[in-house]
């Protein structure tokens, strides 16, 4: 198993206004420059999927498996012989949210899927997050 974490602590955004800019997944092309589009039908609830297209790469599904306003979502991304789980996480401390994403990749191919895919995820971690602050900070 593959385990990579980034964090950052923020006073620019609360924890409210991170959970209403993922939850509100069809807006997510306005923030983050990675993507085409995303798409879900119905609420940000665990069980509940939502097609992302990434730019040059085609779409995925991805479901949500674990969802608690205001605190963290985990979703799961299936591909052949692999498995990958983007946890986020919204913590308050005494220096200000910290914010936390781990990406997880396992399975027989799980290295074929971290070369192609989690890698370049976790790599645009810092630009990404910080992006994510500044949005949310103005919902």
């Amino acid at each position: 198993m593959w385990t990579r974490t980034h964090s950052i602590i923020t006073k620019d955004a609360t924890a409210q206004q991170l959970w209403k800019l993922f939850s509100n997944v069809n807006q997510w092309h306005t923030w983050d420059t990675g993507i085409e589009y995303a798409k879900m039908e119905g609420a940000f609830v665990k069980g509940n999927r939502f097609i992302l297209k990434p730019k040059g790469g085609p779409k995925v599904s991805i479901e949500l498996v674990e969802t608690t306003p205001d605190k963290s979502f985990t979703d799961f991304t299936r591909f052949p012989l692999a498995k990958m789980y983007g946890t986020h996480l919204f913590e308050e401390t005494a220096e200000g949210l910290k914010v936390t994403t781990t990406m997880k990749v396992e399975g027989l191919l799980s290295f074929l899927w971290i070369k192609l895919v989690a890698q370049g995820i976790v790599d645009s971690l810092p630009v990404e997050m910080e992006a994510q602050v500044k949005h949310a900070g103005k919902l």
